[in-house]
């Protein structure tokens, strides 16, 4: 066998000397033109041949292997082939779209309603830029069975100037707002007005504001931003108040933590020349709020909490009478991925002091009556817990509880009567204006919301508020239980578009007074509003990029509702307009 094994050898040697002499015998043919090889072949264990099987040896001894070496002989190749120039695949460019800076709108509608919009920006350079804001609303009245003037006009004008540089970016704004209004909510359904009554009521009632502000921000720095505001606020009646904040915040990263602080200052007086309580006796007022909010934030994987708390000191002052009183709050939050961001569950417990003012209850109900008692809301805690995230991925759910305790909470209730003589009462104290009065609220909420993208031209909304008081008073005065809404948008071609909002209030509670008398100390009743269901809608028309057409639909099913006791709202209102957008 071992001889037989030799001869094989052999024989394979001798085949493959007599291949390369063959070899070298046909390259003397091959010319004298030699091709410079940039990079020899150098084979890798990939383009070895593997084989599968392994081979049974007859032999008891395994023969020695003899070792081979492979060599790869380059010669030149003649080529004539020319590669031919790429051309890239062409593609449709779609048409791009023109941004534009500034838009003017205008809508009417009945009830003599005039709705104008105008938004004017301009880039200065690459890092500052101005704009302004003029927005105009007004109705000429015309509610069925309301017997006095019940038109309104709200105007205002806002302008701005930012500068965005590298490590910092700030903004200055400057606004003045006018508004009138008129009390013509009078109890006609239980008292019997006579002509002359009616005659000498002038329901008039005008609102101005001015303001001044700006805000700050910084990057890559302790100091976070800054805002700061004064406001001057005053009315027909001789009422004037001065709302001054400044509000910074600092962020420093320990570690790995990061530790933020708020700091708040914030000031409100002012003098209402008619007091509630003494006939022809002006009431000034006026509180001092200072609070600092450190916090801790710990993130860890899914899990984050932030640890902090609220410390204030308020200096009030209410005519002759100063308080000083000092509060601390929890303010704690923590939030868990349970599932990425699919669930995240998440609760906490805040507290602040909230700081009131005559503007800002102007701003819920502009039927107030100018001898208003203004003093914080003690928000001692709310606390809650939830559940949010994505059913899918366009759409997002939240589902909230929570519990709040507050002291000296604002409750709207009709005003009583206060006779400005002995046979004249003022404009507003015909049981047709609204104070304030303050007490303590327990107040038990569950709140649920949806928002769904459907589709790039479908989004839809729902949510929820269900409430429940206890407080030291007869009846959550104009607080509802129930809140539902509801809103969709479609896109319905590139030029057509349109949407509808609709929500529901549910009843709420009020004082009324059965006769018209002097007597301070007559009996109220209480009466209780009923809820009510208003629907809206909107189309539009794209003419082109710059011009679009609307019409807006308004309480669509023209309920007469009162939103305030005594205060039925317009019925069914249309609005017809364009806008335009343009640059200079």
């Amino acid at each position: 066998m071992t001889i037989r094994f030799q001869y094989k050898i052999a024989f394979v040697l001798a085949l493959a000397g007599f291949q390369a002499a063959t070899a070298q015998k046909k390259d003397e043919n091959i010319g004298t033109e030699v091709v410079n090889v940039v990079k020899p072949y150098t084979p890798t264990i990939s383009d070895a041949f593997k084989v599968k099987e392994t081979p049974v040896m007859e032999d008891e001894d395994n023969a020695q292997k003899k070792e081979i070496e492979y060599n790869i002989f380059s010669f030149p190749v003649a080529s004539t082939f020319t590669p031919a120039k790429g051309k890239a695949a062409g593609v449709k460019r779609g048409k791009k779209e023109t941004a534009f800076n500034n838009y003017a709108s205008l809508g009417i509608g009945n009830y003599g309603t005039i709705n104008a919009e105008l938004f004017v920006t301009e880039n200065l350079n690459r890092n500052e830029y101005v704009g302004g804001m003029l927005r105009h609303i007004s109705s000429q009245g015309g509610i069925d069975g309301v017997v006095l003037d019940d038109k309104y006009y709200n105007t205002s004008l806002d302008l701005t100037y930012g500068n965005r540089q590298k490590d910092y970016s700030w903004n200055a704004d400057m606004g003045y707002q006018n508004q009138v209004y008129n009390w013509y909510g009078l109890p006609l359904e239980y008292v019997d007005f006579t002509d002359e009554q009616i005659a000498a009521i002038d329901p008039k009632q005008t609102y101005n504001t001015f303001y001044l502000g700006g805000n700050i921000a910084a990057e890559d720095s302790f100091f976070r931003d800054a805002s700061v505001l004064y406001k001057r606020f005053w009315d027909g009646y001789g009422s004037a108040e001065n709302r001054f904040y400044v509000k910074p915040s600092l962020d420093v990263d320990v570690l790995e933590e990061k530790i933020k602080v708020d700091f708040i200052a914030d000031y409100v007086g002012g003098t209402f020349e008619q007091g509630p309580w003494v006939v022809g006796e002006e009431l000034t007022y006026s509180h001092l709020n200072f609070g600092v909010q450190p916090s801790i934030l710990f993130q860890r994987d899914d899990l984050s909490v932030q640890l902090g708390a609220g410390l204030f000191y308020s200096s009030g002052k209410i005519d002759d009478e100063n308080d000083g009183k000092f509060f601390v709050y929890p303010q704690i939050k923590a939030s868990y991925k349970v599932v990425g961001d699919l669930m995240i569950a998440y609760a906490g417990a805040e507290g602040s002091l909230k700081q009131n003012s005559y503007a800002d209850f102007v701003s819920q109900n502009p039927f107030v009556s100018p001898d208003l008692l203004v003093t914080p809301t003690n928000q001692q805690y709310d606390i809650y817990v939830g559940l949010k995230g994505k059913l899918a991925n366009t759409v997002a759910y939240n589902i909230r509880g929570s519990y709040m305790n507050e002291d000296d909470k604002a409750f709207f209730r009709n005003s009583l009567y206060i006779p400005s003589s002995e046979d004249q009462l003022d404009n507003y104290h015909y049981n047709n204006s609204f104070g304030v009065v303050y007490n303590r609220l327990r107040t038990i909420s569950f709140f649920g919301e949806l928002k769904a993208d459907i589709s790039n031209n479908v989004s839809f909304g729902v949510n929820g508020t269900f409430n429940s008081y206890d407080t030291d008073m007869k009846e959550a005065w104009n607080l509802p239980s129930i809140r539902i809404g509801a809103d969709l948008d479609v896109d319905i071609t590139e030029k057509w578009y349109a949407g509808a909002n609709v929500f529901f209030v549910g009843e709420r509670k009020d004082l009324i007074y059965p006769e018209l008398s002097f007597d301070q100390n007559i009996d109220s009743q209480t009466v209780t509003l009923d809820s009510y269901f208003d629907a809206n809608a909107h189309v539009g028309y794209r003419y082109n990029e710059r011009l679009t057409g609307f019409l807006k639909l308004n309480n669509i099913a023209g309920q007469n509702y009162q939103k305030w006791v005594n205060y039925p709202v317009q019925g069914f209102q249309f609005l017809l307009g364009a806008s335009y957008k343009f640059n200079f």
